[in-house]
């Protein structure tokens, strides 16, 4: 089944280019392991297997990123979110995928101005007092154009690549089927669930092609800002910049999306004229203050974070601006995270475990956060202890976070346990957002920025509102169960009158138990044949008269060698069997 999937014809060229590059980097291996040489070959496609010798000094980490960059923007944005997996990869790893850059050339104009026509209802031309078809900066989904509306507002016009669903959507395909693959031949990859890690993914991935959806992410967390105030913070001078509605100048500024020009493919929202995080240099020819920037910006992800529950997950120095007054503006809200109720109380909890050196509390959240248990529990018990009495004392000016949350989460990566993807992306925003500080302001103290937020969740958490709230929350769940139970009892009676009460046991990996029982039969029946050719073949050969080949009987000539290929195909089927265990 799996060759006919992977011989698609909408996805062939896709795979060749594919199984191409993944061998002129020196994957070759891969390729064969993965079928998709047979694959390519019985559709009449032939592969060079002259594997370049240039790649032969690059580490493998380095070798894998440069295919990916090749690849495309399926396997650079699967690359970027590797690197925030922590839990899953080493540090080399996770360090050289951190390299990946979401860029590419711009898109030909005639097809974006087609599209852009499409969307939008009339040329751009027509629709914008001014529009610049050459682009601010092109991605490998989507490229940015700057305009000016009638009223004189400036504006930037994000464009999703023509044609980029086709490609991403046979990237995905073909990711599922790999890890359909490793899931049923690998048990070490197994328990990291690769099929949900690529639904996952690819629902990610997807979400970021809907701009309506990035600019619903925008006004949601703007909406969470609003009359947000820093109160040790100097006031912004007069003029400078338009106050927002109450009135105030807000000192995190979210770009407003003009609705009546966005939708899935297209966005318009209004232009941020600030100094880009990456040029340091200009920040300080303006007279900001990079201490308060870095203050400010680390209190806003924080909220957004243990307050809001949504929060920017990619806040690199390309996605802020700092604008006059020390006001910071956060753009590209595509790559969102999401902290429930129940998993903000888990991480308070984790929280409160380090806190009061408490590895129990640790592990028990650490489990909780995986549906699989753990080969063995005490050693996981006894690497959260040691964790904490490394960080037990530590000054807070001499703690880096990022480094303490890659050495948490690297703990469950030894027991083959896999963090949630909305931890993960936690897990990526601290890390950027600490470095984003401490370029800002080399003495820059995250965990010090942090602690206060941490204890005022913690006191809310335990206050008794928040114990009322939950109680009633539990009482209503309580009372529905019980409410529905009688109903649910008359159905189980109902349907045990009928003989309709059937009880599914699931055995887990019973069908690869059967597949192993099937390739047993099958040797042993084999075996049994070619011992009857063996015998019967020796008896022919005793007997005289017949027609004979070589001297030799031709029936027992035909047994004895019907028996060799059968002894041959099974000694292949063993090894082969050897080799997947």
């Amino acid at each position: 089944m799996l060759w006919q999937a992977l011989t698609a014809m909408r996805d062939l060229r896709r795979l060749h280019e594919i199984a191409s590059i993944l061998i002129r980097y020196g994957f070759g291996d891969m390729v064969r392991r993965m079928g998709l040489s047979n694959a390519l070959e019985r559709a009449g496609t032939a592969l060079h297997w002259n594997e370049a010798t240039d790649f032969a000094h690059m580490t493998p980490p380095e070798r894998v990123r440069r295919a990916l960059e090749e690849m495309g923007p399926t396997f650079v944005k699967l690359g970027q979110v590797l690197a925030t997996r922590v839990d899953l990869l080493e540090p080399e790893w996770t360090a050289e995928f951190g390299k990946l850059q979401d860029s590419a050339p711009p898109a030909p104009w005639a097809a974006v101005h087609q599209q852009l026509t499409e969307d939008l209802g009339a040329p751009p031309e027509e629709i914008f007092a001014a529009f610049d078809p050459e682009p601010l900066a092109a991605a490998s989904i989507a490229q940015v154009h700057r305009a000016r509306l009638d009223d004189g507002s400036e504006v930037v016009v994000k464009v999703r690549r023509p044609g980029i669903r086709p490609i991403l959507e046979a990237d995905l395909r073909w990711l599922a089927r790999l890890a359909e693959l490793a899931e049923t031949e690998s048990a070490e990859w197994r328990v990291l669930h690769p099929r949900e890690m690529v639904r996952q993914f690819g629902q990610s991935l997807r979400n970021e092609l809907d701009f309506a959806g990035e600019c619903r992410n925008a006004e949601r967390i703007a909406e969470n800002f609003t009359g947000y105030t820093d109160q040790d913070s100097p006031p912004v001078v007069p003029g400078e910049e338009k106050p927002d509605a109450d009135g105030a100048h807000p000192i995190i500024v979210i770009p407003r999306v003009y609705w009546q020009w966005t939708g899935e493919r297209v966005c318009v929202q209004e232009f941020i004229g600030g100094i880009s995080g990456r040029r340091l240099q200009a920040v300080d020819q303006a007279g900001l203050d990079r201490k308060m920037l870095a203050r400010r910006g680390a209190n806003a992800v924080l909220k957004m974070i243990v307050e809001d529950g949504v929060f920017h997950a990619d806040p690199h120095p390309g996605n802020v601006f700092y604008l006059p007054g020390n006001r910071i503006a956060f753009i590209d809200f595509g790559m969102v995270g999401r902290l429930e109720e129940e998993r903000r109380d888990q991480l308070i909890r984790l929280l409160l475990g380090l806190v009061r050196n408490d590895a129990r509390s640790v592990v028990d959240v650490m489990l909780e956060w995986t549906s699989d248990g753990v080969a063995n529990e005490q050693d996981l018990l006894s690497e959260v202890q040691s964790f904490i009495d490394r960080y037990h004392g530590v000054p807070l000016k001499q703690l880096r976070l990022s480094v303490m949350l890659s050495d948490l989460v690297a703990i469950p990566r030894q027991h083959h346990l896999a963090l949630p993807n909305d931890l993960s992306l936690l897990v990526k925003a601290f890390v950027t957002l600490e470095g984003l500080g401490r370029e800002l302001d080399p003495g820059f103290d995250m965990a010090n920025q942090a602690l206060p937020l941490l204890e005022r969740a913690m006191h809310a958490r335990y206050s008794p509102a928040a114990l009322l709230r939950r109680g009633r929350r539990a009482a209503g769940d309580i009372f529905s169960l019980l409410a529905g139970l009688p109903q649910d009892i008359s159905r189980l009676l109902r349907a045990a009158r009928r003989g309709r009460l059937e009880v599914h046991i699931d055995v887990t990996h019973l069908r690869r138990v059967g597949d192993q029982l099937d390739n047993a039969a099958n040797r042993l029946v084999i075996g049994i044949v070619v011992a009857a050719l063996i015998v019967g073949s020796s008896i022919v050969m005793t007997v005289s008269g017949g027609p004979t080949l070589l001297g030799l009987p031709v029936f027992g000539f035909l047994g004895f060698l019907g028996a060799t290929v059968g002894s041959l195909w099974l000694l292949l089927s063993i090894l082969r069997s050897g080799r997947g265990r």
